[in-house]
């Protein structure tokens, strides 16, 4: 289902705070409280909100939201990460993309680029790139994901392994305070853990919401990246890792500048 102004709204704060009551909610759209449960019902059928008495907290991170849904969420945040990196991209180089809604907000920004190879698990980033015709669009095999188009399990690691690029362009599921990045599919983790070995450079590339989900399977950490594109300034932890292992963040302000930290 399509998300409403106010679904997002409801969840940015929920986002804030980690819960949303049906009151407090209902006083600040002034709608009645029906209304807010049925927002509030909708949210948790879609895997981002989990009811508890008077309202609703975050999903405890042990599912992933449908793909549906995630391409809606931040989506003008995730439209402008992926310009972001883009722009750092050069011409006449190549490159790993691997599953994510944010990595198909790159893959629509390279759509100008000339001269690339793009290597890719996610055929919805394939299908983007194939617009490019100065972008030679390389699709691994594996098993289809159908949910979101992504390629998984061991035989794409295997074939991502036959390359080395200039590139690897990841999203994750979420980032804990300790830096680590995670995600849901444990063979999708084991493909970007490939993507990250054969690549001479990393982008990760996500959203703030990423600082408050949680995902149990580890793909790595912060410590494996170069450069991390965000649409806000990191939590201090995060920012303290980052600084102390060299990791360059570049976040994305209200006029579509880069801050460097």
């Amino acid at each position: 289902m399509p998300l409403s102004f106010r679904h997002e709204e409801i969840i940015a704060i929920a986002r804030d705070i980690g819960r949303v009551t049906v009151e407090d909610l209902s006083q600040r759209f002034d709608v009645s409280p029906q209304t807010i449960r049925r927002d509030l019902g909708e949210l948790c059928d879609d895997g981002i909100l989990t009811r508890v008495h008077g309202g609703a907290i975050l999903s405890s991170g042990l599912a992933n939201i449908g793909y549906s849904t995630r391409r809606q969420i931040a989506q003008t945040e995730k439209d402008a990460i992926g310009q972001l990196c883009a722009d750092t991209i050069p011409n006449d180089c190549s490159m790993f993309i691997n599953i994510g809604t944010t990595t198909e907000a790159v893959a629509r920004a390279l759509r100008r680029h000339r001269d690339i190879m793009a290597i890719t698990n996610n055929l919805n980033v394939a299908n983007i790139l194939a617009e490019n015709d100065q972008c030679e669009v390389v699709v691994a095999g594996g098993v289809l994901r159908r949910s979101d188009g992504g390629l998984v399990g061991e035989a794409t690691g295997d074939f991502v392994r036959q390359f080395k690029v200039d590139y690897a362009i990841i999203g994750v599921s979420a980032i804990d305070e300790d830096g680590a990045l995670l995600d849901f599919d444990y063979r999708e983790v084991r493909v970007a853990q490939e993507i990250i070995k054969n690549a001479r450079r990393t982008f990760l590339v996500a959203d703030s919401s990423k600082f408050t989900r949680g995902a149990p399977v580890r793909i790595g950490s912060l410590t494996d990246i170069d450069t991390f594109f965000t649409d806000v300034d990191p939590p201090d932890l995060i920012r303290d890792l980052c600084r102390a292992s060299e990791v360059r963040i570049i976040v994305v302000d209200q006029g579509q500048q880069a801050n460097t930290a």
